[in-house]
């Protein structure tokens, strides 16, 4: 009989979100100008998405660039340096070559030394799905401080004429930093897929663009995620009356707020704050979701020790949901 045994790291008992920081990439395009590409005009983007502008990249900005700048804003919030993180963890579905992967991209562009490094491709659920595994990492004594980035390139993905998608899309990238706890302050991750639908949102091969089914993804959404984020509070063993900010993935303002109506008639408080960044953003996939809550906390209308709602959902497909303290 074998008598090793092998050694475990210490656990901890909980973790929580240090910092936050985000970036959006300067060019703006507004639905005037996409009037100019393709058959659409302001009323019938604002009508079908609630879309007036977002941004789109530069040639020279990359899922990696953007993300290291959503980084490093996180690290300041956080009051920690590249020289504290070490893991790297990149939420994506836009890298225009799979290799090398993002992460030790984003890494050697903070001057971050040898982390633990991988990405996740969840789509647009990633940032939700990321929190949930770097959150794990650390409490299991595995990571100390993990670099969470959720980056996207998505004009790179999309006909710049098909005005189903891309009147919807754009770029750009979030960041949180995950640390250890002496309360829990990142809640259990309530995540799954439809297996059914994996074709709904898919590109077929390297040479082909972004295709979804904008109705059946719409029906979906307005009627599954609602009660994964009901779970995500049951999981957290807190009330929806709990909830003070809902950071839902920003994938079209009408999805937003049917979600946002069905947790009210859950239980959600009247003045449950909702993000809808993708007014002006667009649906930047796994960036949305810390984009949106960074960009709250600038407007004021996220503060320090908020009980946070987060709920991600795309291609796949794919969905997950936590709560968590904004930090």
């Amino acid at each position: 009989m074998n008598t090793v045994r092998i050694a475990t790291p210490p656990t901890v008992s909980g973790t929580r979100i240090a910092g936050l920081g985000h970036y959006r990439p300067e060019r703006v395009v507004t639905n005037d100008d996409l009037s100019q590409l393709m058959d659409t005009n302001d009323e019938w983007i604002r009508t079908r998405v609630g879309i007036s502008e977002r941004r789109f990249s530069g040639d020279q900005e990359t899922v990696a660039s953007m993300g290291a700048e959503a980084g490093k804003a996180a690290l300041a919030d956080a009051g920690l340096t590249a020289a504290d993180i070490d893991t790297v963890i990149t939420a994506t579905c836009t890298l225009e070559a799979q290799i090398p992967h993002a992460s030790t991209q984003v890494a050697s562009k903070l001057g971050i030394h040898a982390p633990g490094s991988f990405d996740i491709n969840a789509a647009c659920a990633g940032f939700c799905y990321g929190l949930a595994v770097a959150s794990q990492a650390v409490r299991s004594g595995n990571s100390r401080r993990v670099l969470l980035v959720g980056a996207e390139k998505l004009t790179a993905w999309i006909d710049p004429t098909d005005r189903a998608n891309a009147i919807i899309f754009a770029d750009g990238a979030g960041a949180a930093v995950v640390t250890a706890s002496g309360d829990e302050q990142i809640g259990p991750v309530a995540w799954g897929c439809d297996e059914d639908q994996t074709e709904t949102i898919h590109v077929t091969d390297r040479n082909s663009f972004i295709y979804q089914e904008g109705q059946t993804v719409f029906r979906w959404a307005t009627t599954q995620i609602a009660p994964v984020a009901i779970r995500a509070a049951e999981l957290a063993g807190v009330d929806l009356a709990d909830i003070d900010v809902l950071a839902c993935h920003q994938a079209n303002l009408r999805i937003i707020d049917a979600v946002a109506k069905r947790l009210s008639a859950a239980g959600a408080r009247d003045d449950l704050r909702v993000a809808r960044d993708i007014v002006t953003t667009g649906n930047t996939s796994s960036a949305s979701v810390p984009i949106a809550l960074d960009r709250m906390r600038a407007a004021g209308q996220a503060r320090s020790g908020d009980v946070v709602l987060a709920v991600g959902f795309g291609a796949g497909l794919t969905y997950a949901a936590q709560v968590f303290v904004c930090p």
